[in-house]
């Protein structure tokens, strides 16, 4: 059983930036690639970034290409979501997420999940 912590969520003006942390209990962590998820209020959750086991490989929603950039350090078990010019509609409730696959933006391939972290956005 792996446990992920986020943190790093907060209130932001738009423009601004802030860098997420998911903490995993696991000092497996490098065989799962992590996943980055968002849920705004009353809509569905959607995939926001992935990265695989080694970092090599990293993959974006459209939504946020070119402002958002994952990372990951194996050694201290932890990934990353640093997240730049965000905007209003960036407001959400945001996941990390670890899969035994490798490199996978599909939700149902991701088995273990954090609690979330609340990022909000004013115009």
């Amino acid at each position: 059983q792996v446990q992920l912590v986020e943190s790093g969520g907060g209130l932001v003006q738009a423009g601004g930036s802030l860098r997420l942390s998911c903490a995993a209990s696991e000092r497996t962590f490098s065989r799962y690639t992590m996943g980055w998820f968002r849920q705004a209020p009353g809509k569905e959750r959607e995939f926001v970034a992935t990265i695989s086991r080694s970092g090599g490989r990293t993959g974006y929603a459209d939504s946020v290409k070119g402002r958002f950039t994952t990372s990951r350090d194996n050694t201290e078990n932890t990934a990353y979501l640093q997240m730049n010019n965000l905007k209003p509609e960036d407001t959400a409730l945001y996941y990390c997420a670890a899969s035994v696959y490798d490199y996978t933006d599909y939700a149902r391939q991701y088995i273990y999940w954090g609690q979330g972290t609340q990022v909000t956005v004013s115009s």
